[in-house]
């Protein structure tokens, strides 16, 4: 099996800083397994195996807990993010019911400043190169859409699990890099022609596209 040591050793393309080479390669071993889930990520070590100093270390952690790839938990620093298929897909099959059910409710009491605010939302993400503020902004855009539903227990419970999807979010676009804006796009379009049937399916076309992109990339690590 493919170690950290195999990935460093492979080396390639050159990089303009220290902590830009020592993510790109920490990133390269977490997705591809050489480390797996659950890793920790010692500074001192990592320090001696890149042969650099401990403050690109530090920051090329910072960032790949950006990207939701890193966890820094209490009395034992940085680990490699444990996430897995089965949570993933069990966050998608929850968001599907209730977005949908909130989707539903709202659409009809939606104003054309509701729309309008999402399409800012959709703007500025196009804008947007932080990865860590890619969930805030996916949230604001479908809690958006959804916040007309006047149904407050079932907002609630959907914006849980929206904060909930944040790590698979990041970890997606680790992966693939598509936030899924022609669906939102599609979902904001459909939303203006009061069509619910296309609405819904835009919804469930973008939550299906993310869904079945991690589970393909579980399925090639573990191939």
């Amino acid at each position: 099996m493919t170690s950290l040591s195999d990935v460093i050793e492979a080396g390639g393309r050159r990089y303009r800083t220290a902590t830009e080479y020592v993510e790109a390669t920490l990133k390269q071993a977490i997705l591809t397994g050489a480390l797996p889930p659950g890793t920790p990520l010692r500074q001192e070590d990592l320090a001696g195996r890149f042969d650099v100093s401990r403050m690109p270390i530090r920051e090329a952690l910072r960032q790949l807990e950006a990207q939701g790839l890193v966890d820094f938990e209490p009395h034992r620093g940085a680990i490699v993010v444990e996430i897995s298929l089965g949570d993933a897909l069990d966050n998608f099959a929850i968001r599907g019911g209730l977005e949908a059910q909130a989707l539903r409710y709202s659409l009809p009491n939606l104003a054309p400043a509701d729309l309008d605010r999402a399409e800012e939302v959709i703007a500025e993400i196009d804008r947007e190169d932080d990865v860590s503020r890619m969930g805030e902004l996916n949230r604001r855009f479908h809690m958006t859409l959804y916040a007309a539903a006047g149904l407050p227990r079932l907002l609630a419970l959907t914006e849980q699990h929206l904060v909930a999807a944040d790590r698979y979010l990041r970890f997606h676009l680790a992966t693939d890099g598509d936030m899924g804006q022609v669906d939102h796009r599609a979902m904001i379009a459909a939303c203006r022609a009061g069509d619910e049937t296309a609405a819904l399916a835009a919804l469930d076309r973008h939550l299906s596209t993310a869904r079945d992109g991690l589970a393909g990339f579980f399925e090639q690590r573990s191939g």
